[in-house]
């Protein structure tokens, strides 16, 4: 009896475990993806490039993701888990090594389509490790946990980079350094963790997508949902810190650091403080928080109050979290299990083109008729999809029964 109790406890210690390990290596992969948040304006000034191709260089990151995406977002299935979880560290250490050593602007957008290709294999293999080390009772949860995850390493990108950029030597540099070390060490971390696929198949490249025809209408709103969210996380992302020292006057890099990763701060919070909060609700609540958030930026920009940008990007973290969490598992739901992972694909997609297409949109406006003109244009559109998508989730039913396969 004992010995079954201790193999019980055993066993839960190691499922726990599990989970913390998948959780951090989330976590440390998008942390990589902003790493370059405070640097891309120190890039801007080395290389002599425009606020365009500024854009282009955090937008090609998901190039990386769309590969990843495509090609090989089934083959942890495959072959394992844990050897997606260490090419996905290797990768990024290749884009880190390669940022380290960068001599050229070409070199800085192979780099960071590699950062994109290790987020996009990493986080889906290390997500589905967190599900598998989960109890079947507690795995709705598992999302959740996930997207927290996320969001928590999206803001420690800003929140390591900013301070050694403005107190330390080697701006360019000393960030990435950091950062292999902090890849070392989650790598050891992983390797003490068991492989839970027991089962092994040959490689498959093939992709898969698709949204079954008798979904595709309920599917326009979290779909346009989570296009709306990422594109704000990418506006922060990118042009948070340019936005915030040339319009509010801030010029201490740890500072604008810290302002933009309140976004990704507030958003982790939210999104495991509302684990009970039914998806559809979450959505909308996202969806009405979003005109909210992009009125409040404005406002900041025009006035340049430092209050009502901390208050707007509050709301844009509330908005990105719920609208995120919400329309991910609202298209979970609308397919049949068979075809689950292909809506779950689409609907990445949708999030990563929401994550570049506008940015890019707003590098051009901005060249043209400057960033005021542009930061209005942005917030007019990712509104207007906003309201869209409330109409298209109230238009369309909630749970459709009308399950065609195309």
């Amino acid at each position: 009896m004992s010995r079954d109790l201790e193999r019980t406890r055993a066993a839960g210690t190691s499922s726990a475990a599990g989970r913390v390990t998948g959780g951090i290596v989330v976590a440390v992969l998008f942390m990589g993806s902003t790493l370059l948040t405070p640097i891309y304006d120190l890039y801007r000034s080395s290389y002599g490039f425009s606020q365009f191709v500024l854009v282009l260089l955090y937008a090609v990151y998901v190039i990386g993701n769309l590969l990843a995406l495509l090609f090989f977002g089934g083959l942890s299935d495959q072959i394992g888990r844990k050897p997606i979880v260490f090419a996905a560290l290797g990768l990024a250490a290749v884009s880190a090594a390669m940022f380290l050593a960068a001599g050229s602007l070409p070199s800085l957008f192979i780099a960071r389509i590699i950062s994109g290709i290790a987020v996009g294999i990493g986080s889906g293999a290390a997500t589905a490790w967190i599900t598998e080390f989960t109890p079947a009772e507690r795995r709705p949860r598992a999302a959740s946990m996930m997207t927290g995850f996320n969001f928590i390493g999206l803001a420690l990108g800003p929140l390591l980079a900013g301070p050694l950029i403005e107190y330390a030597p080697h701006p360019l540099r000393l960030p990435f350094a950091a950062y292999l070390s902090i890849l070392a060490l989650i790598g050891l971390l992983v390797a003490t963790q068991p492989e839970t696929m027991r089962e092994r198949a040959k490689p498959s490249y093939i992709p898969r997508l698709g949204v079954p025809l008798g979904v595709r209408a309920a599917f326009v709103a979290p779909a346009a949902t989570g296009f709306a969210a990422m594109a704000v996380v990418g506006f922060y992302a990118a042009l948070g810190p340019t936005t915030i020292r040339n319009d509010l006057g801030i010029a201490n890099r740890a500072l604008i650091s810290l302002v933009v990763a309140e976004l990704f701060v507030v958003a982790a919070a939210v999104i495991l403080a509302s684990q009970k909060l039914p998806a559809r609700k979450a959505m909308l609540i996202g969806l009405a928080a979003t005109p909210l958030g992009m009125a409040l930026l404005i406002i900041a920009q025009r006035t340049a109050s430092l209050a009502a940008m901390l208050a707007g990007t509050a709301v844009c973290g509330v908005a990105g979290a719920l609208g995120y969490r919400g329309g991910l598992t609202v298209a979970n739901a609308l397919a049949p299990p068979e075809r689950r992972s292909e809506i779950a694909s689409a609907f990445f997609i949708c999030c990563f083109c929401g994550n570049a297409v506008p940015i890019i949109g707003v590098g051009g406006l901005t060249q043209m008729f400057g960033p005021r003109f542009a930061d209005l244009i942005f917030a007019l559109v990712v509104t207007a999809i906003a309201i869209g998508a409330a109409a298209a989730a109230f238009a369309a039913p909630s749970r459709p029964t009308d399950l065609v396969a195309d």
